[in-house]
């Protein structure tokens, strides 16, 4: 690995430069205006790929975003990685909030990263992490190191569902078998901390809307004599959560798997400040269901919140009416266990038998998936553990996060293949909101790594 990192070492420069030139692109998979833009990303993953080294690179098209795909096969006998990472990242909004333009950029230092960090969108999720792999990869091609098969897929749905990736692997299945996946799209607890992330909550999330009169009405012609949609709404969704922040839908936790007091124990003992979490929230204190840490309530319990809510006149100035309509975007996080199906079922039924008969309300599912928890005893696992350790100097932590990647599970029913989550961003980096940004140490880290990953990989699968 000797020639593998001293080309990383004198390329640095190219590899930022590369990755700043990908973050310009606004890639925003949910606004249709920005189709030709995430074209033109998958585009450039696919020409970066192929210069990389790897055979049989193109764009599969889908119902929605192309799959940018690649290989590198050199022997029968050598296990195959499949890599995944999408390309597609979340609106910038809002654009008042962000110090800069989200892309447009700017490397500046912070209080965590004293080195630097790339401000921009998608700089942390998903295009820093995935392009990390990219480099990764060339290293390895450009100092003959090839200890792996390679197999590369890169997606730009992502932020919208993946809705057309469980297709396309269905489709291509024997394309892409593989033996273990690879991905970097989670974090880790500090840059002198690493973890290795072995668990992943699931997801359920959906829109609201409460309608109530055919048209908005004189809040003081009819105001206290009919339904206020947006009232109704703030309070069904109040309704939601009792005193101890515990979700009231009935069977909503039915099948959520009780971790040990033993296994609870030892997610304690990962490095954690309370003051430092707080301060770093700009908040005074933390919320949360009660009997749980803040730990335990951001990884191992499920979840319920309001991600938006809007109804009414929201100009300038007053506008006195009662609005026809109100709606509002619901997430709920999931633990092993919950089937997110299930979880919309329940979700539907409950909010719409709260609902006074003064309203129509209807529930639209949007997407979700399964939660995830991998082995610590396998050998993509041990690899990744050797990996990190090689590359920090210090042991990594096995630690559960509170997002959703809800493909890792579907990879394991598709493929029957576990997936190594190797992520390097940290928690607070902002990903999904203003000013989003990922310290050049963890992007140079990264690529530093993952050539270990797939040195140990190979050694441990003989």
């Amino acid at each position: 690995m000797e020639k593998v990192q001293d080309y990383i070492a004198s390329n640095k420069d190219r590899f930022l430069e590369e990755l700043m030139e990908l973050l310009r692109i606004p890639s925003i998979s949910a606004d249709p205006a920005y189709a030709d833009d995430v074209r033109k990303t998958a585009e450039y993953v696919k020409d970066k790929l192929a210069s990389a080294g790897a055979d049989k690179v193109q764009l599969f098209e889908t119902a929605g975003h192309p799959i940018v795909y690649g290989e590198k096969f050199k022997d029968a006998s050598l296990p195959t990685v499949l890599v995944y990472g999408h390309y597609d990242v979340q609106p910038p909004d809002p654009i008042e909030l962000w110090d800069s333009g989200p892309f447009e950029p700017i490397i500046k230092e912070t209080k965590l990263h004293p080195g630097g960090a790339i401000f921009a969108r998608g700089a942390c999720d998903d295009k820093g992490q995935m392009y990390m792999h990219l480099k990764a990869f060339e290293a390895m091609m450009d100092a003959g190191e090839q200890p792996v098969n390679f197999k590369f897929m890169i997606e730009g749905e992502e932020e919208i569902g993946s809705d057309n990736l469980g297709i396309f692997c269905k489709e291509y299945k024997e394309m892409l078998a593989c033996d273990v996946v690879l991905l970097s799209d989670t974090s880790i607890i500090a840059n002198d901390t690493p973890s290795i992330c072995i668990g992943l909550r699931g997801l359920s999330y959906v829109e609201v809307e409460v309608v109530g009169a055919n048209k908005d009405l004189h809040s003081g012609v009819y105001g206290g004599a009919v339904a206020n949609p947006i009232n109704v709404l703030c309070d069904m969704i109040a309704s939601l959560k009792d005193e101890n922040h515990h979700i009231t839908i009935p069977g909503f936790y039915d099948d959520v798997v009780v971790v040990s007091e033993v296994d609870r124990a030892k997610m304690n003992e990962a490095p954690f400040s309370l003051s430092k979490y707080k301060e770093g929230l700009g908040i005074n204190d933390i919320m949360g269901e009660k009997g749980y840490t803040t730990l335990e309530r951001t990884s191992i319990r499920p979840t319920l919140d309001v991600n938006g809510l809007w109804g009414g006149y929201i100009g300038e100035g007053a506008k006195t009416v009662l609005p026809s309509k109100a709606n509002a975007k619901i997430s709920m996080r999931l633990v092993p266990n919950q089937d997110p199906d299930k979880i919309t079922k329940l979700f539907e039924d409950h909010f719409k038998s709260i609902a006074p008969s003064g309203v129509t309300v209807t529930v639209s599912p949007h997407h979700g998936g399964h939660a995830a928890v991998v082995p610590t005893d396998t050998p993509e696992y041990m690899a990744a553990h050797k990996a990190m350790e090689k590359a920090f100097g210090k042991e990594p932590i096995p630690e559960r996060s509170g997002g959703s990647i809800p493909i890792v599970a579907m990879f394991e029913e598709v493929f029957g293949v576990k997936s190594v989550m190797l992520g390097f961003g940290l928690d607070t980096d902002d990903i999904h909101s203003p000013n989003e940004h990922y310290g050049l140490f963890n992007y140079y880290k990264g690529i530093e790594t993952i050539p270990y990953f797939h040195d140990f990989y190979a050694q441990l699968k003989k």
